[in-house]
């Protein structure tokens, strides 16, 4: 899709007027594309986000660049996609805030996503570590979201959300070097698939894709691209592990639990969903290291030496292992 054409269908798109300038605000991961800030004249709109994937010139950056790797990649833009598609006349009844889609376009593997500007919307604060009322506005996104898609359809996204779901990550669990976390993987993957509960996950829910407004009492979120079925319990630890290192991850454990578990009651009573929150708080709270587990295998496959495989991490993986295994 040449400049040109992208230009005409941000401009109908949006009824602009003209494009008054437009700038790169970050390539997409291994090369697959980039978004760009369009500013526009003449219509409501100041400003629009567009992410355009276009998947010519390929390099992973920890070198996993496999045909699975690059099929899993593109699927996961399709799923983005769909996603937005599905939600373009109800994300303004969603208390969990997303962007709003105002237009997309697909032509085999090159996709176009025309998106609110967030910063526009207020959500224009950015950060690297967060204070309470920050996490806490992300954990009750991610409570709100939870309980408002708790049994929805998984049709068109992941069947099973997160990037590093087991069944598809073959090759790093090849190369993990660890036996007793390689043979209870499996045990980990489905004990998070048999709670009854099941939800849809946004599937890479790290600080990095979380806008906040001015004060950080409220937050949108981006990044669909893993969106899809599974517990909830899977984007609690991994936000966790995205914003809190080791010790203090370990600190936070109750207090982010807690809160999760208040702020998911409240929002099951806003929607009126038949679950109520003790039976899913019973349910899911002990799945939270059991997701955190989860993340842990499939960072010692794809980066042993990363910062977020600590010896907290080392330790929930090992207690759930010993727990499998007894049960």
């Amino acid at each position: 899709m040449e400049v040109e054409q992208i230009d005409d269908f941000v401009i109908d798109a949006t009824k602009a007027d003209e494009i008054s300038g437009s700038s790169v605000i970050q390539s997409l991961w291994s090369g697959y594309g980039s978004i760009k800030k369009y500013e526009l004249s003449g219509c409501d709109l100041p400003s629009v986000i567009v992410k355009h994937v276009r998947p010519d010139q390929v390099t992973h950056p920890r070198g996993w660049n496999t045909d699975l790797s690059h099929q899993r990649k593109l699927k996961s833009y399709q799923v983005e996609l769909h996603w937005y598609q599905s939600r373009r006349n109800c994300f303004e009844v969603s208390n969990a805030k997303i962007p709003a889609c105002l237009g997309t376009q697909c032509d085999g593997h090159e996709v176009l996503m025309i998106l609110e500007d967030l910063d526009g919307a207020g959500f224009d604060r950015r950060k690297s570590f967060v204070n309470q009322k920050e996490w806490q506005a992300c954990v009750r996104w991610l409570a709100t979201f939870h309980a408002e898609n708790l049994n929805a359809s998984t049709s068109g996204l992941w069947e099973t959300g997160t990037y590093w779901h087991l069944e598809t990550r073959p090759d790093e669990m090849q190369r993990m070097d660890d036996p007793s976390l390689k043979k209870a993987a499996s045990s980990i993957d489905q004990k998070l698939k048999d709670s009854k509960f099941q939800t849809l996950v946004h599937g890479d829910a790290k600080l990095a894709n979380f806008c906040f407004n001015r004060d950080g009492s409220q937050v949108a979120a981006v990044d669909f691209q893993y969106v899809g079925g599974g517990c909830g319990m899977k984007d609690l630890a991994y936000f966790v592990g995205s914003c809190f290192r080791d010790e203090e991850a370990e600190e936070m454990e109750k207090e982010v639990l807690d809160y999760y578990f208040r702020q998911l009651s409240l929002s099951l009573g806003r929607v009126k969903n038949w679950v109520t929150a003790d039976e899913l708080e019973k349910d899911w709270r002990p799945l939270y290291r059991v997701a955190w587990a989860d993340f842990h295998r499939f960072m010692k496959g794809w980066s042993p030496g990363h910062w977020k495989l600590s010896d907290y991490s080392e330790r929930v993986t090992r207690e759930v292992i010993r727990n499998l295994s007894e049960a």
